[in-house]
């Protein structure tokens, strides 16, 4: 049995340096989100046999993972992930003219949700079973981390892309989530929609996100992303699988923005990272860190010179 979890540990090891460098490009199976559960579960009172299948399962899903991270040929993945991923199309200015419906049932056009503040785009579909709730998880953790308020700085619009849910099922989602958010306002700033096949095929394709629907399991094939958006409604950055470092997420919604949220600090930090679009992350620009640090000990310098200069005067 230890060996069974030492092999268990060393596999989700692969799977997690699999999911950071290739989420946005194969996708994810919503069986993702159960490993760490069905671990536990193995760990605590699993057989052998159980454990067994579960280590193959995961062996066969990290060797597909790691083929498809070193840009091998992509017939070798499953039929259904070959056109799932998301296809990053920075600047790109999304149709604000889509309608789709609240959580009241009432048609509203996206350009409503778009006025003077940057948005934060999730695409979801609300029955999902597992990995999209883990994406709506860590982004109410990441929004919890803000200093800033859904609704005053920015909003959330988060779409479902199953054109089978309703109203009803995106409105408990809502009431679920500006609730476990807590803060004033979360329902003017949170919002749930659903659509129509064609409303929601021009929004995810504008946004580069391709998912799959297998019919056998009666679930989404699709890989896990938010995007910041300006508030023209042009696509600024993307935050790749399900945990999004609030740093970041506050840096991305700053620079969407255009500087008119946030602080002189946030303005000095955009200085030392830069987004890295590969990654969907922002990362330390040593270089841009050793000039300002130059910068700062020749102003040092100077300040100290001339306060010896003066001091000495005063004594002459």
């Amino acid at each position: 049995m230890s060996h069974c979890l030492i092999m268990a540990a060393e596999l989700c090891r692969r799977l997690r340096f699999v999911r950071d460098r290739a989420i946005h490009r194969i996708g994810a199976f919503s069986l993702a989100s159960v490993f760490s559960i069905r671990l536990r579960q193995c760990s605590g009172h699993g057989t052998t046999a159980s454990c067994g299948a579960f280590l193959g399962l995961l062996t066969i899903l990290a060797a597909g993972g790691t083929l498809a991270a070193h840009g091998q040929d992509q017939n070798s993945a499953p039929a259904l992930l070959r056109n799932v991923g998301i296809d990053q199309k920075l600047d790109e200015q999304l149709p604000l003219e889509l309608t789709f419906q609240n959580e009241t049932g009432q048609t509203v056009e996206l350009k409503r949700y778009f006025d003077q503040k940057p948005v934060i785009l999730s695409l979801v579909y609300y029955d999902c079973p597992m990995l999209c709730t883990q994406e709506l998880n860590g982004l109410l953790a990441s929004l919890k981390e803000l200093s800033f308020d859904a609704g005053k700085q920015f909003n959330v619009v988060t779409v479902s892309f199953n054109p089978h849910e309703k109203p009803a099922l995106a409105a408990a989602k809502k009431m679920m989530y500006t609730g476990l958010y807590g803060r004033p306002g979360a329902a003017e700033g949170w919002h749930f929609l659903t659509g129509d096949e064609a409303s929601i095929e021009r929004l995810t394709r504008a946004v580069g996100f391709r998912y799959a629907y297998d019919s056998a399991s009666r679930q989404y094939a699709h890989a896990t992303a938010i995007m910041v958006l300006t508030p023209a409604g042009r696509i600024s950055r993307y935050f790749y699988g399900i945990e999004y470092p609030s740093r970041d997420l506050r840096l991305g919604l700053v620079e969407a923005s255009a500087g008119k949220i946030g602080s002189p600090v946030d303005q000095l930090l955009l200085v030392c990272y830069h987004y890295d679009p590969k990654t969907g992350k922002y990362g330390l620009l040593i270089s841009r860190v050793i000039r300002l640090s130059g910068l700062a000990t020749a102003l040092a310098l100077g300040w100290f010179l001339l306060v010896m200069f003066r001091r000495e005067r005063r004594f002459h």
